[in-house]
């Protein structure tokens, strides 16, 4: 921008000895006296803005800056997904700086994007392999009047142990549409360390062997983040009222002794931006089933222990 103001007060400081030419001389054969007639108006400087519906090959990042950014076909290979681009709004975008994590501004593009990916996908994007991010300007951009951010969508190879992520081709777009997607969760064949701990959790077709299966998102708004055997007791208490549904059993005090549950949060980062969904699942340790217990009810789900 200093440039351009000492380009406009040279041009300035030759109009000036012009008009004094003109004045003294009067106007040279050939010349009508409009110094900008016919002259183009330059049109107004535009930033950057990426694109919805635009994939990339490169990984997710938070920050997005111009020289980095390469939109490709989302049939060729790919790793991240634009499904919205949006606008941060007063009070974030009247500040100096990008919206830091965690703060108001940061929790509702993030929320914007959480409705909005659901909104591509064709069905809440917790309900599959799915990891969702903000993307915002580089610190020059925004200090250039940059106000967007970008929703990505990312396939993740599992969200139950932390997977990591996918490149996949073919966009997400209505990806979760019908029954029949790849990416949403179903079953899996859980494995226990020598402490009693989760030790894997392997996908599997529910028509094969598993013991636990994917039964809803419960929120946990309100909640803390879960730190300790009470907090995390909470969690599993309102995961528990999802499976009753999901195996049409009673949600009552023998609840705890028909079935196991599973509970998962997102990391704590995503939790400081306002994402209270849970994935949940019922766990039947040691079992060996080879068909779904949705809604079989309390025969196929009895009491076990007294």
């Amino acid at each position: 921008m200093r440039h351009r103001r000492g380009a406009r007060l040279s041009v300035t400081a030759a109009l000036g000895a012009v008009l004094l030419l003109v004045t003294g001389c009067g106007t040279p054969g050939g010349v009508d006296g409009d110094l900008t007639n016919g002259w183009a108006v330059m049109a107004p400087a535009n930033g950057f803005e990426p694109n919805a519906g635009a994939c990339h090959s490169s990984n997710f990042s938070s920050v997005g800056g111009r020289s980095t950014y390469e939109e490709i076909d989302c049939k060729l290979p790919h790793r991240t997904e634009t499904v919205y681009v949006g606008t941060y709004e007063s009070p974030a975008a009247d500040a100096d700086e990008p919206p830091l994590d965690g703060s108001a501004g940061a929790k509702a593009a993030y929320q914007v994007c959480d409705e909005k990916t659901t909104a591509y996908l064709g069905a809440p994007w917790r309900t599959a392999r799915i990891w969702i991010g903000v993307t915002h300007p580089t610190a020059a951009a925004w200090a250039g009047g940059a106000r967007w951010f970008r929703c990505e969508a990312v396939e993740v190879a599992s969200v139950e142990d932390d997977g990591g992520l996918v490149q996949r081709t073919g966009s997400l777009r209505d990806a979760l549409t019908g029954d029949g997607s790849n990416l949403l969760l179903t079953c899996y064949a859980v494995t226990l360390d020598g402490s009693g701990a989760i030790n894997g959790m392997p996908a599997a077709a529910c028509t094969a062997k598993h013991n636990a299966e994917f039964v809803g998102i419960w929120q946990a708004k309100d909640l803390e983040y879960p730190a300790n055997d009470a907090t995390w007791a909470k969690f599993h208490d309102g995961c528990r009222g999802l499976v009753a549904g999901y195996a049409g059993v009673p949600n009552d005090k023998d609840l705890q002794f028909r079935t196991g549950v599973i509970s998962l949060p997102g990391d704590d980062d995503v939790w400081a931006l306002g994402d209270y969904g849970v994935r949940c699942y019922l766990w039947l340790d040691g079992a060996s089933l080879t068909s779904t217990l949705k809604g079989k009810g309390a025969k196929s789900l009895p009491v076990q222990y007294k």
